[in-house]
């Protein structure tokens, strides 16, 4: 594979899934006239070597090559890899920040405030008499529980588990393969479950919490059932499609 240039290596990648190059277009959102340059490795029209590697890492998965390996082939085919931008260039200290100088408490000052307090205490003392005496009302403490009635038993909803949150959110989505077809299978974080062409009359299945996405390259050339119920209406021969699959929502009573 070294020996081959990148752009031969996604013609060839694609035509062993089976993929035109109008289908890897809809599949990736790059226009089909880039893609048909980048497979004779041309990379001008993609705006510079940063997109021409997100192109490449794009295309490469769609068709179902490894795409940070294809990637890296690239870089090594191209002068390597561009080289990150050294923090101290960006982060420079111009200006001088002069901190205010901290000073102590005035303790002469706090020592003339507590003798006056105490002075004025003594002699409404002294004045005041029968200053000694403290009145204190009747204070009720009020309780933080509410009010129950006696013999009230106090009941408490169930929580549900939490295999039994995940099971309900969980996806199934079952392929049977009428002709060999490309499909790719990601869960609701990105993760991809499959990617590659499924054989003529095999059937797989993947299961995933939340949501699965899915791919078709010729919709016309699978069945498709999510949570044991078939999908009708998905496409013709040679249609690619992207669909979204969530949980079984429950049946109202």
């Amino acid at each position: 594979m070294q020996e081959q240039s990148i752009g031969a290596m996604l013609a060839a990648a694609r035509q062993s899934a089976g993929l035109t190059v109008a289908q890897v277009a809809a599949a990736t959102r790059i226009r089909e006239a880039i893609i048909h340059c980048m497979e004779r490795d041309e990379y001008g029209d993609c705006g510079g070597a940063f997109y021409a590697r997100g192109h490449v890492r794009a295309v490469a998965k769609a068709v179902g090559l490894d795409p940070e390996a294809t990637v890296h082939l690239y870089d090594q085919q191209h002068g390597g890899a561009p080289q990150p931008m050294p923090a101290s260039s960006v982060f420079q200290a111009d200006r001088k920040i002069n901190l205010p100088e901290r000073r102590g408490p005035n303790w002469t000052m706090a020592l003339g405030v507590a003798l006056a307090i105490v002075v004025v205490f003594g002699m409404m003392r002294v004045l005041g008499g029968g200053g000694d005496q403290v009145r204190t009302g009747d204070v009720r403490a009020a309780s933080a529980r509410p009010s129950v009635p006696p013999n009230t038993p106090i009941t408490e909803a169930p929580k549900p588990s939490p295999s039994a949150v995940a099971a309900k959110n969980m996806v199934t989505v079952r392929i049977k393969a009428k002709r060999s077809s490309y499909v790719n299978v990601h869960d609701a974080k990105g993760r991809k479950l499959f990617a590659g062409t499924l054989k003529a009359g095999k059937t797989s299945t993947w299961r995933a919490p939340d949501k699965v996405n899915v791919l078709l390259a010729d919709a016309g050339a699978v069945t498709l059932h999510v949570n044991g119920k078939r999908v009708k209406g998905l496409g013709g021969r040679g249609d690619v499609v992207r669909r979204s699959f969530g949980p079984q929502k429950p049946q109202s009573r």
